[in-house]
């Protein structure tokens, strides 16, 4: 009974204090993550610009729901979909590929680490939950577009913008959007500026994708 007892309080004491924390990120800005501090670690150093979604171009949001998670205002934090497909290109060997949704790259950038076995992914479904519940589909956008990697010691897209355009994220061109979403799923490896490859083929479609978010209404939970 007191190991029962014992694990029972471990339990809720991680249920408060992922709440809390989960509760405070509803309202502030995060100010650091797991991947930063590898960055740091490693001898890099970070470059990080905080924009509210309200002051961000709407296009920079179009171009990450294009090129990320076209369903992210219909699911729940999981895409089952396309989880099931990434299963079956994975099973036909070649070049691993995930299902992760805009959420659930939001929870394990603000609340865990990169890389890690079923354990953590388990961790990340759990904050997926969490933040679906208690931010909202508007929060986890703008975090996301605030702390994703966006470059080598480059987190967040008005730090990409000045990085890579020379001016912040307010005033984005569609094509500009778009090369900024071509970076995100390997950050480490691509440009966006002068990108050259798969980074400006990718960056144009998501460039034209834009206004098909736009005016299907896919980004309309962000509003």
């Amino acid at each position: 009974m007191g190991i029962i007892r014992f694990l029972f309080k471990v339990v809720l004491i991680f249920l408060f204090v992922t709440v809390a924390w989960v509760g405070i990120y509803r309202f502030v800005p995060v100010p650091f993550t797991f991947t930063m501090m590898g960055d740091v670690l490693s001898g890099r150093g970070v470059t990080k610009s905080w924009m509210p979604l309200s002051k961000m171009d709407p296009d920079m949001a179009r171009a990450a729901i294009a090129g990320e998670d076209s369903r992210f205002r219909e699911h729940h934090g999981f895409d089952i979909a396309a989880i099931a497909n990434a299963a079956r290109r994975n099973a036909r060997g070649g070049r691993i590929r995930g299902g992760s949704t805009i959420s659930q790259q939001t929870a394990k950038n603000a609340f865990l680490f990169q890389g890690g076995g079923y354990a953590r992914k388990a961790a990340e479904a759990y904050f997926t939950v969490l933040i679906e519940t208690l931010w909202g589909k508007r929060r986890i956008m703008e975090v996301y577009l605030n702390i994703a990697e966006t470059g080598i010691g480059t987190y967040g897209a008005d730090a990409a913008a000045i990085r890579y355009f020379n001016h912040d994220a307010s005033r984005l061109s569609a094509t500009e959007a778009g090369r900024i979403a071509a970076v995100l799923p390997l950050p480490k490896k691509r440009e966006a500026v002068d990108p050259r490859g798969f980074v400006r083929r990718h960056g144009n479609t998501l460039a034209r994708y834009v206004g098909i978010v736009r005016n299907s209404g896919l980004d309309a939970c962000l509003k």
